[in-house]
């Protein structure tokens, strides 16, 4: 699998719905906790997410101002011709202006 495209971004600015990298894998966070500053220790986020292609639940810890490694989602659109099971068989998306000798299929 290809390095996917990510960017670094403050622990403490996660939200409810953001995405983050969890261990390598894209997860969708479902809930942010923050605790206030010890007396020896500093502000920390936990963090429940989803896995957005395994929907593995996993979870971070780390003090708010953490750098974390946020996914490059980039969302399209499509759609979807025929389901068959749990696999999708046919789907349409823009040909690739790169690839050349693309034809269409009877």
């Amino acid at each position: 699998m290809a390095e996917a495209e990510k960017k670094f971004s403050n622990a403490g600015s996660l939200k409810d719905g953001s995405y983050v990298l969890i261990d390598g894998f894209p997860c969708q966070v479902k809930s942010v906790e923050k605790s206030k500053p010890g007396k020896h220790g500093a502000a920390k986020v936990r963090v429940v997410a989803v896995g957005i292609f395994d929907t593995q639940k996993r979870g971070l810890l780390k003090p708010t101002d953490a750098d974390i490694e946020v996914p490059m989602i980039e969302k399209r659109s499509g759609q979807v011709v025929a389901v068959m099971g749990e696999h999708y068989v046919t789907f349409d998306i823009p040909k690739p202006k790169d690839i050349q000798g693309l034809q269409g299929g009877a």
